[in-house]
């Protein structure tokens, strides 16, 4: 798709030609399977191919597959899930290896989805700073995202009482499958720097995330109804553009168990 991450599969079939898809995943980060249509169970199946389903506590569930999570925007409704930068489960103590959404109902214009690299990231650091963040940990949280989004007005969330998440990764990791390096820091849900003042927490963490709003590690994919965009969450971030008020738009979204992740070594 660009310089940085993404490509694009045509005519694939994804459970015969899932090795193909496997590398292009690890190569690319962020992969759109063009006009699959797949059935709940065939995304299920899909997804089974890469390891363990995560099912997501906070997300309303398809009724028919509570292994699949609803991703949906209502005509009526002003806020997207989604919109701020971030990677699916950092929160979780062996955060999510990946996430599988495919569109079933999409806006006529808009609702596209961004993607950064973050091994782009990285690499576009300087070194003294690179140095300094091989050495950091960070803390991500669930509480100030989904211990308040679940109301009796929005039921697109649940399980407010049990956003409890709190745990430490490394702010730089070796990325298990493609050995590079990556920036793993999010605006959604990591709070604080480990060990550093709130003050100077802040700051670097602000500098970081500013860093990574540079379109040059970017990747946009533009939905069609049956296409289904795989992405690493150890290697992107992403978002919700929601450009699309008074139009409704559904995704099913189905997220990996992933693993312990390593710090990057100097």
């Amino acid at each position: 798709m660009t310089g940085a991450l993404g490509a694009d599969i045509y005519d694939c079939d994804p459970i015969a030609d899932f090795d193909a898809i496997h590398e292009a995943f690890v190569r690319y980060s962020a992969i759109t399977l063009r006009g699959t249509k797949l059935t709940p169970d065939q995304h299920l199946t899909l997804a089974e191919r890469f390891g363990d389903i995560n099912v997501n506590r906070f997300f309303t569930p398809l009724p028919t597959h509570p292994a699949i999570a609803l991703v949906v925007k209502e005509a009526h409704q002003t806020q997207a899930i989604g919109e701020g930068w971030h990677t699916d489960h950092s929160y979780d103590t062996e955060p999510a290896l990946g996430s599988l959404l495919l569109a079933r109902e999409v806006p006529n214009v808009g609702g596209d989805t961004v993607f950064v690299s973050m091994a782009a990231a990285w690499e576009a650091l300087d070194s003294e700073l690179k140095s300094h963040l091989l050495t950091l940990h960070a803390w991500h949280e669930t509480a100030h995202v989904f211990g308040r989004r679940a109301t009796k007005d929005d039921t697109r969330f649940r399980n407010a009482e049990v956003a409890n998440q709190r745990t430490r990764h490394p702010v730089a990791i070796r990325h298990p499958l493609s050995g590079r390096t990556c920036l793993y820091v999010n605006p959604v849900f990591t709070t604080a720097i480990d060990g550093l003042p709130k003050a100077e927490s802040d700051a670097l963490l602000a500098s970081l995330y500013t860093h990574c709003t540079d379109p040059t590690l970017h990747c946009r994919v533009r939905w069609q109804p049956g296409d289904l965009t795989l992405w690493d969450n150890r290697a992107t971030w992403h978002k919700a553009i929601n450009d699309y008020n008074g139009q409704r738009r559904e995704m099913h979204r189905i997220t990996v168990t992933g693993c312990a992740l390593d710090a990057a070594s100097h």
